[in-house]
C-alpha cells in the first residue's frame, strides 16, 4: 500500500477513492491537451485550472506545454495551437507529433469531447476531469432534431472515460466528479481527487451599503441564469437592491431580453474588477445545474461572501450548506434562501467568516503539489 501525502477531503469522498500518494520521481516534460487557452474569450474555470497547474509546475522546474484549440497566448509556459475551436480535436494527434514531440506525461483535459489520447499516444497519460457532461449534452441539444447529437456526445464521452482511459489514472476536481466517474463504471482505485485552489484575495475593498447580488460565470445554458432572472422578480420586492450578471457567452443576448428592473450585465471583467465586485456583493448566486467544483464559490468565499446555490454536483462540495452558504433543492427554496440571507446581516457575516476560513484551506500551491504527486504516480504506473 503506497504512502499518501496529508490531504484533507470531505467525509463524503466515495469509499476507495485514494488520496494523492507520496512523491516519486517527477516527470520532467508535461503536456496538457485542452480545448482552450486561458486567453480565449470563451475561457472559464477549466482553463483557469489548467493555467494554474501549468504555471505552478513550470515554477517547480518542469517543462510544460499546453496544446489547445483556438488562439495561443504568450505565457511563462509554452502554448501551441492545434487549429480551430473544434477542428483541433481531429488535428491534435498530428499537431502533437509535429509541434511537441517527446514528453514524459500527456495530460488530457476531458471536458465533454474527448481527444482519445491513450489510443494514439505511446506513453503515460493522465485524464483531468472537471465534470461529466451527461445532463449537459441534453440541455445543450434538447429533445428536437439535435437530440441524436446529444446521444452521440454522451456515449462518446462515457466510452472515452471508461474505455479509452482504462489503463491510466483520472483526476477529479471534487468528490461529486469522482462519484460521477464511479457511476459510469470507472474503478475506484484509478480516481484521484485534487481540488481547485484560489489565489490570495488581497485587501478587502468594502461591502456595498445597498443590497448587491452577483452571479459570475460563462453565459451558457447549464448555468441557468434565465432561472435566476425569473427568481429575481420574486426576490426584488422583498430585498430591493441590484443584481449583477458578470460574464459573457452565447446566451447573453437572450438573457438581456429576459432581464427585468435593477439587473445589469457587465460582460467579462478583469481580475481586479472581479475582486472588487466579490468584495462588494452581499451574496454570490450560483444557479448552475452542475459544476465540477464551482471555482467562483471559493473565490467569493475568500472575500467573505457567502453563496446561495442549488444542491447539485460540485456545488454541494464547494458550499458547506448552512455554514458558508445555503444549498437549495428547488426554485422556491432558492428564492427563500436568497431572501433569508439578504434580510439577515448577522447571518451573512457569520457565514462570510466561515467561508473565508474554509477558503484558506484551498490555495493554488497546494493544488499544484497534489497534482504533481498524481502525475508522478501516473508515470510510475505506466513503467511498472
Amino acid at each position: 500500500m503506497p504512502q499518501h501525502v496529508p490531504f484533507s477531503l470531505p467525509a463524503s469522498l466515495p469509499r476507495g477513492v485514494q488520496h494523492p500518494p507520496a512523491l516519486p520521481p517527477q516527470p520532467r516534460r508535461i503536456v496538457f491537451l485542452a480545448h482552450r487557452d486561458l486567453g480565449n474569450p470563451a475561457a472559464g474555470g477549466s482553463e483557469l485550472l489548467v493555467d494554474r497547474l501549468a504555471d505552478g509546475l513550470t515554477r517547480l522546474g518542469h517543462q510544460v506545454t499546453l496544446l489547445c484549440g483556438g488562439p495561443a497566448s504568450c505565457r511563462d509556459y509554452r502554448v501551441v495551437s492545434a487549429g480551430g475551436a473544434y477542428g483541433h480535436y481531429l488535428r491534435a494527434r498530428s499537431a502533437f507529433a509535429r509541434q511537441v514531440g517527446e514528453t514524459d506525461l500527456l495530460v488530457e483535459v476531458c471536458d465533454g469531447v474527448p481527444y482519445l489520447a491513450p489510443l494514439w499516444h505511446r506513453g503515460p497519460t493522465l485524464c483531468l476531469v472537471n465534470h461529466v457532461h451527461t445532463d449537459i449534452w441534453r440541455m445543450r441539444f434538447g429533445g428536437g432534431p439535435l437530440a441524436p447529437a446529444a446521444r452521440v456526445g454522451r456515449r462518446l464521452e462515457h466510452w472515452a472515460l471508461t474505455g479509452a482511459q482504462a489503463r491510466g489514472l483520472l483526476v477529479a476536481v471534487s468528490p461529486s466528479t469522482a462519484r460521477a466517474l464511479r457511476a459510469l463504471g470507472v474503478e475506484r482505485d484509478r480516481i484521484r481527487v485534487v481540488h481547485n485552489g484560489v489565489a490570495e484575495p488581497g485587501p478587502h475593498t468594502g461591502r456595498s451599503p445597498e443590497p448587491l447580488f452577483v452571479a459570475v460565470g460563462r453565459l451558457v445554458e447549464y448555468k441557468r441564469i434565465d432561472l435566476l432572472l425569473r427568481l429575481w422578480e420574486r426576490v426584488r420586492p422583498v430585498t430591493g437592491g441590484r443584481l449583477l450578471i458578470v460574464g459573457d457567452g452565447p446566451e447573453r443576448g437572450r438573457l438581456e431580453e429576459l432581464a427585468g428592473p435593477a439587473v445589469r450585465f457587465t460582460g467579462r471583467v478583469g481580475e481586479a474588477e472581479k475582486h472588487r465586485l466579490l468584495c462588494a456583493a452581499w451574496l454570490l448566486l450560483h444557479p448552475s445545474a452542475v459544476e465540477g467544483w464551482g471555482l467562483v464559490v471559493t473565490e467569493a468565499a475568500a472575500r467573505g461572501t457567502p453563496a446561495v446555490a442549488f444542491d447539485v454536483p460540485g456545488l454541494r462540495d464547494s458550499v458547506a450548506d448552512g455554514e458558508t452558504g445555503l444549498l437549495a433543492r428547488g426554485e422556491s427554496s432558492f428564492a427563500a434562501a436568497w431572501c433569508a440571507l439578504a434580510l439577515s446581516e448577522h447571518r451573512r457575516e457569520l457565514m462570510g467568516k466561515a467561508a473565508r476560513d474554509r477558503a484558506a484551506r484551498y490555495r493554488w500551491h497546494r493544488t499544484v503539489r497534489q497534482f504533481r504527486a498524481v502525475a508522478a504516480e501516473a508515470v510510475r504506473g505506466w513503467a511498472s
